[in-house]
């Protein structure tokens, strides 16, 4: 056995090598237009052992951001995809370094905070221009920040259009591109989030401005965050949060793009964009405790950080898109639960011994007819599938929350699909995957590259793939083989692969 698996490994590296030198990545170098981001609550809570809210603000600060001592440099994560993503500062970026209370005068003044970034100095437009030009010098695609729902307190009584107005044009006249607007007063009132959406395609149209709750927003928001889940249940919420908002459909100019956080293997099955809340800080706290926002037992996703760079680079190649397209919801619904340990969430609602409990549907497409599960068991994985604007196909394999274990159960999919003419994408575990075409195909007419998404070699797979009337059939030892590549040492994260067919009759 360990003979066969030296030889078959050799033969691999073999054929990466050869291909290499006769093409490149099928991953594009050039970064993608979507508007994923990296937020960082969660590692300001991490730096504080999440001892009080206070202290989880006040870690957000220019020490920590560019510092080099132990859990500092926030803007060194995530090299491999850093240019893809739009650094986000959350809560408290804007008050000053003194008031860190929820109740505080300034929440919604959305100035940069000179006492918090003291390196930065001028006015509050050039502060944040500086502050933006620094972090793109790092390899950002750009900056952005957490927005509270509301006219800061500390300004009086003032109208909202003329205030949000000024604030906008700052933003725009320092290149800021992101804003992540959140709680506060306003934070239920669309009407409010209406007006500073269409306030801000007037005075700063290159900003992102990110809603949430109440759903509604999302047919005039660019993009809408389906909100804060604990991640031992996160993925059915998600999914179902999802599924929730593919009724609505984008009004006017508004892009409609669903946000669905820290998961990037549901976004990349749904067209989804990505807000990045891990962070490469693995392990216990400062204060040696579970770190209870990513515990260990489950997914322990502080140690999958390969899919994130799969989910991101597969934007480069097709980008999120927003609701109002073809979609098909199952009617079954499978059904997670977690049994609470402690220090494995930070929702102080629950406690241990609790089951929480959440379902959401066994298939969801989007552009595609629903994957069909051959060997349905009550504990196989959600299938996710959508074909993009651009023609391209990804379909995802999610694992499922049950007792106290990540169950990740290998099962035979088969997706009917329109062509081979653009990239397919696939993630998670299977048993096999089978593309249904229209038509039949010959093994003869394709040489078919399959590549692990966070890596930059392509593998000629053609002689590993089953071509069968109007079927191709992919093996599920093949699909780990190559979506796991160029894996991390010691990551966690399911495969995820790029395939591309390039056709010799053309």
């Amino acid at each position: 056995m360990r003979l066969i698996l030296i030889l078959g490994f050799t033969f691999s590296m073999l054929s990466i090598a050869g291909y290499s030198q006769r093409t490149g990545s099928l991953v594009p170098d050039s970064p993608s237009n979507a508007p994923d981001y990296f937020c960082t609550w969660c590692v300001q809570g991490y730096v504080c052992s999440y001892e009080n809210n206070p202290l989880h603000r006040m870690a957000m600060n220019e020490k920590n951001m560019f510092g080099d001592s132990q859990y500092q440099n926030w803007v060194g994560f995530f090299p491999k995809i850093r240019k893809d993503l739009f650094f986000v500062m959350d809560d408290s970026w804007d008050i000053p370094l003194s008031e860190n209370n929820k109740s505080g005068t300034s929440i919604g003044l959305v100035e940069l905070s000179a006492s918090r970034f003291p390196s930065y100095t001028g006015t509050p437009t050039e502060r944040l221009k500086k502050l933006r030009v620094a972090v793109e010098t790092k390899g950002w695609k750009g900056l952005g920040g957490w927005i509270s729902a509301q006219e800061a307190p500390i300004a009086g009584i003032v109208d909202p259009a003329t205030y949000w107005t000024e604030r906008l044009k700052s933003a725009n006249e320092a290149g800021f591109t992101y804003w992540k607007v959140d709680w506060g007063k306003q934070s239920r009132n669309q009407d409010w989030r209406k007006m500073l959406t269409q306030l801000g395609r007037i005075y700063a149209p290159n900003l992102v401005i990110e809603h949430a709750f109440n759903e509604k927003p999302i047919e005039f928001s660019d993009t809408y965050r389906t909100y804060d889940v604990e991640n031992v249940i996160a993925q059915p919420l998600t999914i179902q949060r999802v599924a929730d908002l593919l009724k609505y459909k984008a009004q006017g100019s508004a892009k409609g793009i669903i946000n669905c956080e820290d998961e990037p293997y549901i976004a990349a099955g749904l067209g989804c964009a990505i807000g990045i809340m891990r962070h490469p800080f693995a392990g216990n706290l400062p204060d040696n405790t579970a770190d209870f926002a990513f515990p260990v037992r489950g997914r322990d996703i502080k140690n999958r950080l390969d899919e994130l760079v799969r989910g991101v680079r597969w934007h480069r190649i097709a980008e999120p898109f927003g609701v109002g397209s073809n979609y098909t919801i199952d009617t079954v619904a499978l059904k997670d639960y977690w049994v609470l340990a402690e220090k494995e969430t930070w929702n102080k609602a629950h406690h241990p011994g609790d089951t929480l409990r959440a379902s959401a549907p066994a298939r969801v497409s989007r552009g595609l007819p629903l994957a069909k599960v051959m060997n349905p068991t009550y504990d196989q994985p959600f299938v996710l599938s959508s074909m993009y604007p651009n023609g391209a196909v990804a379909i995802a394999t999610i694992g499922r929350a049950l007792d106290r274990e990540y169950v990740t159960k290998r099962i035979t999919v088969e997706q009917r699909i329109q062509s081979l003419n653009m990239p397919i994408a696939i993630f998670g575990d299977y048993e096999s995957l089978t593309l249904v075409l229209p038509t039949k195909i010959k093994a003869s007419d394709y040489t078919v590259f399959g590549q692990d998404l966070a890596g930059d070699i392509p593998l000629d797979i053609t002689k590993e793939i089953i071509f069968k009337d109007d079927k191709i059939i992919l093996l599920g030892d093949v699909i780990r083989k190559i979506g796991l590549s160029a894996a991390s040492k010691g990551d966690l994260s399911d495969p995820g692969l790029v395939l591309k067919f390039i056709s010799k009759t053309k």
